[in-house]
C-alpha cells in the first residue's frame, strides 16, 4: 500500500467517518439554504434563491475539508518525522500527504456539488463544480495550516470553526460588501455567478486560480515542515 492510500486510510479508520464524508454536505445543502437567505436579509446581504443553495454547496464541502485537512495535518506529528529519517524524504512524505488531503476533499466537494444537483438545476454547472472544488481546497488548506500551529483536537476544531463562520457571514452575498478577510470570496463570486445564470469573466478565473495555488503550496509547505521539524 503506497504512503498516500496509507494516510488516506488514517482519516477514514471507521466506516462512519466515510458516511460523513457525504451526508455532512448532502444535509448541509438541504437544509440550509432558506435559513442563508434568512440570515444574509439581516445583515444586508442579496443572498436568496438558486445562489444560497449554491453557496450551501461550497461551504458544506470547505467545512468538511478543513476539519480534515486539521486532523490530517494533527496526525502528521512525529509520524512524518520518522518516515523522513527512514528515507522517505521531508518532499516524498508531503506529497503524499497532501496527495491523500486531496483525494478526500474531492470526495467532500462530489457530495456537495450532487446535493446541489439533485436539489436544483444549475445553468452553469461545470463552472458550479469547479467553485465547490476550489472551496474545499482552500479550506484543506486552512485546516492543514490551523493544524500546523495548534495541536489540540477541541482548540483546532474550534478554530476551523472560528475561520468558517467568520468566513460566511463576511463573504460575498451575505454582506453588503465582502471583507478582504473573506478567504473563498473569490470561489463565492464564481459559484453565484453559475448558479444564477451568468459566466464569470476571466479575471475572476484567474484570481481564484491564484488564491487555490496559494492555498495548496502552503499546505505542502506546511506538512513538509512538520515532516522536517517535529518529532
Amino acid at each position: 500500500m503506497t504512503r498516500t492510500a496509507t494516510f488516506a486510510r488514517e482519516q477514514l479508520r471507521t466506516p462512519f467517518t466515510l458516511v460523513l464524508l457525504v451526508a455532512v454536505p448532502a444535509f448541509f445543502v438541504a437544509a440550509t439554504a432558506g435559513v442563508l437567505s434568512d440570515f444574509a436579509r439581516a445583515l444586508g446581504g442579496g443572498l436568496a434563491g438558486d445562489a444560497a443553495a449554491a453557496l450551501a454547496a461550497g461551504w458544506s464541502a470547505a467545512f468538511v475539508s478543513g476539519t480534515l485537512g486539521f486532523f490530517q495535518a494533527t496526525s502528521s506529528r512525529g509520524a512524518d518525522r520518522r518516515l523522513a529519517l527512514a528515507g522517505a524524504g521531508a518532499g516524498r512524505v508531503a506529497a503524499a500527504r497532501i496527495t491523500a488531503s486531496l483525494a478526500l476533499a474531492v470526495v467532500a466537494a462530489g457530495a456537495g456539488f450532487v446535493a446541489l444537483l439533485i436539489r436544483q438545476g444549475v445553468v452553469h454547472p461545470w463552472h458550479a463544480g469547479a467553485a465547490v472544488l476550489a472551496f474545499a481546497l482552500i479550506y484543506l488548506a486552512v485546516g492543514i495550516l490551523i493544524g500546523a500551529v495548534i495541536s489540540g483536537p477541541l482548540e483546532g476544531s474550534l478554530a476551523v470553526a472560528f475561520v468558517f463562520l467568520l468566513d460566511v457571514f463576511s463573504g460575498p452575498g451575505m454582506a453588503p460588501h465582502a471583507a478582504f478577510y473573506s478567504v473563498s470570496r473569490k470561489a463565492a463570486d464564481v459559484l453565484i455567478s453559475a448558479a444564477t445564470g451568468q459566466s464569470s469573466p476571466a479575471s475572476d478565473w484567474f484570481a481564484l486560480g491564484a488564491v487555490v495555488a496559494v492555498a495548496l503550496s502552503s499546505s505542502f509547505a506546511a506538512f513538509a515542515y512538520s515532516a522536517r521539524s517535529r518529532g
